[in-house]
């Protein structure tokens, strides 16, 4: 029997689940004019779930440990990672966090 997304909400992330809530974000970032931060696991720097990191182009890479993290953890990084790469504050950073977070749980990869 194969477990299907639902199914794996309270199970740790995992790099295929990882890779598809990015394709996600992608989508929804560059539907609302964002920058897409590139998504990456795990962090260079020992002891943090997640960093940030700028290039000197003003690109962002937003790194999230993965393992022994609970998906919705994972999750709530990268839609923070997001908001943090566009430099966004007050209502437009909750929109942005709203609109990641439909994103997400309208691929079916939010935890229930």
């Amino acid at each position: 029997m194969s477990l299907g997304v639902g199914m794996m909400a309270g199970m740790e992330a995992t790099s295929l689940r990882f890779a598809a809530a990015a394709r996600s974000l992608a989508h929804a970032a560059r539907r609302r004019g964002l920058a897409v931060p590139a998504f990456r696991s795990p962090p260079r720097l020992v002891g943090v779930d997640r960093s940030i990191r700028r290039r000197p182009d003003g690109a962002a890479t937003v790194s999230v440990r993965l393992r022994g993290r609970p998906w919705v953890a994972v999750l709530a990084d990268m839609v923070e990672g997001v908001v943090v790469a566009n430099a966004l504050s007050g209502g437009a950073a909750d929109q942005c966090r709203t609109a990641m977070w439909s994103a997400v749980e309208g691929g079916g990869l939010q935890a229930a």
